[in-house]
């Protein structure tokens, strides 16, 4: 069995459609079914109303900004993201939705510059532009060679994780899928005959055994288990208690991190069984920048999750959160303010499972689980 730990970089939405599209070398069709835009460029008139002007085009590493070096730093074994944009200049506007994202795939080297090993697909916004986007999302990625999970062209491969070998020995699996609560639709649930994303109705007990059940088939001694969820409302701190049961007897039947997203901003974490559970990344990237109407909620301020588990156990040895804030469609270093007001809000709304948020060196936070008194 392999000694030594596992460092994995876990993102929350990468969204680099609609205006990240238009500033990028290849910008697609920028025309947009929404009740209040029309244009995607009128995205980045808003970011650029609210802090300056945006060179175009710009060098396709500009969305990610100061990640990129920090990442580089930190030298993480795996990367995971949850790639929340189409990436495809074919197929109609999904009916019955008012926010459609896609990038053109000649724009694929944004997503590239991050170097993601797996991007998980299983969200609201993968079939966007129907089968046909969906078709050409999943050729474009792979063509990359980037690993997908979540979604494909019938059930077997919307299910099928992601396996991305460690030098030195083992595997981490990524098994992703989504929910309704997300605003998927059950009509993109992928079957035997429909492409389509890994589609749980609720997290339901019979949810979970389903999920041992495929681990059970797929998984070797010393394997890390990361159960990707796209699950939850856009706002709100407040996690409800089937979620958090949920994501306990997933660790409890062999994940060994919950990686949730959907919501905009981060949520608070939990370690439950020295296994970390994150119940919302919030957003990565994406052309948010401007939007009003959620200010409390602070949608500008970014975490990159560098997260350290035990090879052959899975067991969490470290968590180290680092804040950036989006300005002019680009991640910057957060002040200390910013950096402070984030670990109030998410210590300050733990749960009764005791996790508390700290703040960690170089202006990082961390986690600490309150019942063993010592980090984790």
């Amino acid at each position: 069995m392999p000694h030594g730990t596992v460092t994995l970089f876990l993102a929350g939405d990468v969204m680099l459609g609609r205006g990240v599209d238009q500033i990028l070398p290849h910008p697609g069709d920028p025309v947009l079914h929404e009740d209040y835009m029309h244009d995607a460029r009128d995205y980045v008139a808003l970011a650029e109303a609210a802090n300056g002007p945006i060179p175009r085009p710009v060098d396709p590493a500009w969305p990610w900004g100061e990640a990129l070096p920090l990442l580089e730093r930190a030298a993480p074994d795996v990367r995971v993201i949850n790639l929340e944009t189409a990436v495809t200049g074919d197929g109609d506007f999904a009916p019955g939705k008012g926010v459609h994202y896609r990038m053109h795939p000649a724009n694929l080297p944004c997503l590239a510059a991050a170097r993601p090993d797996v991007c998980v697909l299983a969200n609201n916004h993968v079939l966007d532009f129907g089968p046909s986007g969906l078709a050409q999302t999943l050729d474009t990625l792979a063509a990359a060679g980037l690993r997908t999970a979540g979604a494909g062209r019938d059930a077997p491969a919307a299910w099928r994780p992601a396996t991305v070998p460690l030098r030195g020995g083992g595997r981490v699996l990524v098994l992703a899928f989504g929910m309704p609560s997300s605003g998927i639709p059950h009509s993109w649930a992928a079957t035997a005959e429909r492409p389509g994303v890994a589609f749980v109705a609720a997290p339901s007990p019979a949810a979970a055994t389903d999920f041992a059940d495929r681990l059970r088939q797929i998984e070797e001694p010393g394997d890390i288990v990361i159960a990707s969820v796209h699950w939850g409302p856009n706002w709100g701190y407040g996690i409800p208690r089937d979620e958090i049961r949920f994501a306990h007897a997933l660790i409890d039947t062999g994940a060994d991190v919950v990686h949730g997203h959907s919501s905009h901003h981060p949520r608070p974490p939990e370690v439950y069984r020295d296994r970390l559970v994150l119940y919302g990344c919030g957003d990565l990237v994406d052309d948010y920048e401007g939007i009003g109407g959620y200010e409390r909620y602070r949608d500008d301020l970014r975490l990159l999750y560098l997260v350290s588990v035990e090879r052959g156990t899975g067991r969490l040895t470290g968590l180290c959160m680092v804040p950036l804030r989006t300005r002019r469609l680009r991640l910057e270093h957060a002040s200390a303010d910013d950096t402070a007001w984030l670990r109030t809000v998410l210590d300050g709304r733990h749960s009764a499972h005791g996790t508390r948020v700290e703040h960690g060196a170089g202006g990082t936070l961390t986690v600490r689980a309150r019942h063993t008194g010592t980090p984790p």
